[in-house]
């Protein structure tokens, strides 16, 4: 196929381009597409490497398959011209997921729903959803959700490079600063805002990942709600989430207590996701998978899996996966795979 990748230097676009080569997609012409300041840039692939091109009229002229991933503005204008130009295109931005004749597609739990895109868009789902629906299809056709609470523990670098860049320099900063203040026997102030987050990131924890919207969720919360409902074909899925930021670099956590339609215990739920499709049950005595563990693989892993005490037909779980691999990257290109088999 001949692909092209907008946003090809952005953290899941590098990783993009790094998992087309190790699954040995069939590329026969590569295009990468990023910013002026990356124009001429050399990309390593296949052995060879790739010049960045920066978007323009054609640019999209003879290719079969479009990668987006980059802010909605640039999305919402470029997605309908690779269309336009013959492309289908797979889009990791958040600009078509609402979008009733765009189907938001996880290549482990709806991967018929890739085979119906009216508009020539399929849609990726936030990374934080991914990493959780994952998890939770096998359990949710086994035995229908009911209702969902979760909370997420979301890794700088799903604000792109200033999120990393933003904790590196703060954890710097705060090292640099730790002798002294142990001198002086005062209780650090820590560190002040930073240009990504208006709090420090570094050695803290902000409940708050996304803007704030209606009801006083955030948009992080919102995605993950509408997103559930329509990958999981349950409009009338009862869900509510908190979203929140930590200093982790790579690697989205959840935590989910989920109520289900008919009893369903740990060991047949253990059953279901010893089996599942892109999960790991990790089920060693302590069941306790760390998003360091999760980051560069790409199943997503599941621990903590226990009965609710407090209530009938729930479990609670633990999920975590890398946000820029399974999150973004990897599903983008197996629903490349989808159209390929097609």
């Amino acid at each position: 196929m001949r692909v092209g990748v907008v946003g090809a230097t952005g953290l899941v676009g590098t990783e993009m381009l790094r998992l087309l080569e190790e699954r040995d997609f069939p590329v026969t012409e590569l295009r990468a597409f990023a910013s002026a300041r990356s124009e001429g840039r050399a990309l390593p692939f296949a052995g060879g490497t790739v010049t960045c091109e920066v978007l323009r009229d054609g640019c999209f002229d003879g290719l079969d398959l479009v990668v987006i991933d980059v802010d909605d503005p640039l999305a919402l204008e470029w997605a309908p011209r690779a269309v336009a130009a013959g492309a289908t295109v797979v889009d990791n931005s958040a600009a078509f997921r609402s979008d009733p004749d765009v189907p938001v597609v996880v290549a482990e739990v709806n991967p018929d729903d890739a085979r119906d895109a009216p508009k020539g868009i399929i849609a990726c789902p936030n990374c934080t959803t991914m990493v959780l629906l994952t998890a939770l299809a096998p359990l949710h056709r086994a035995a229908t959700i009911r209702r969902m609470v979760v909370a997420s523990y979301q890794a700088v670098s799903g604000a792109g490079q200033p999120g990393l860049r933003e904790l590196a320099s703060q954890w710097t900063a705060g090292a640099g600063r730790e002798e002294a203040l142990r001198r002086a026997g005062t209780v650090p102030d820590l560190l002040g805002a930073g240009e990504v987050w208006s709090r420090p990131i570094a050695g803290n924890v902000i409940p708050q990942a996304g803007s704030v919207k209606e009801a006083g969720y955030t948009s992080e919360e919102w995605k993950l709600v509408h997103e559930s409902r329509k990958i999981l074909h349950a409009p009338d899925l009862r869900a509510t989430a908190t979203c929140v930021r930590v200093p982790v670099y790579v690697g989205h956590s959840l935590a989910a207590n989920v109520e289900f339609e008919r009893p369903l215990g740990r060991d047949e739920a253990a059953a279901l996701l010893a089996v599942a499709p892109g999960v790991v049950l990790v089920d060693d005595g302590h069941g306790a998978p760390t998003a360091l563990e999760g980051a560069g693989i790409d199943p997503v892993l599941v621990g903590r899996l226990r009965e609710d005490q407090s209530q009938p037909n729930t479990l609670d779980l633990w999920v975590t996966g890398d946000n820029l691999r399974k999150g973004a990257a990897l599903n983008a290109v197996q629903l490349a795979e989808l159209l390929v088999q097609d």
